[in-house]
């Protein structure tokens, strides 16, 4: 099954289609992430239901929110697991 967006000519529209939805996933993905470590939960248990390692979800997003939250790192270290 195809699903098309723009037309079969210049498939410009689509593949813009693509870039917006994936800043959009990107934009969703960031936000639940933070909602979920100031609910306490573990870089393990985010990454679980992601679907990605530990690792990855921690450096993709660790960083944005030491920044955001500085200084309440430790606080939030390992709850939720």
């Amino acid at each position: 099954m195809r699903t098309r967006v723009g037309g079969q000519d210049d498939p410009r529209d689509g593949l813009e289609s693509v870039v917006a939805l994936r800043r959009t996933l990107e934009a969703v993905e960031a936000a639940q992430v933070e909602n979920a470590i100031i609910a306490g939960w573990s870089w393990a248990r985010i990454a679980e239901v992601l679907g990605v390692s530990k690792q990855a979800v921690h450096k993709k997003h660790a960083k944005r929110i030491r920044d955001r939250y500085p200084g309440e790192g430790s606080r939030r270290k390992g709850k939720g697991a």
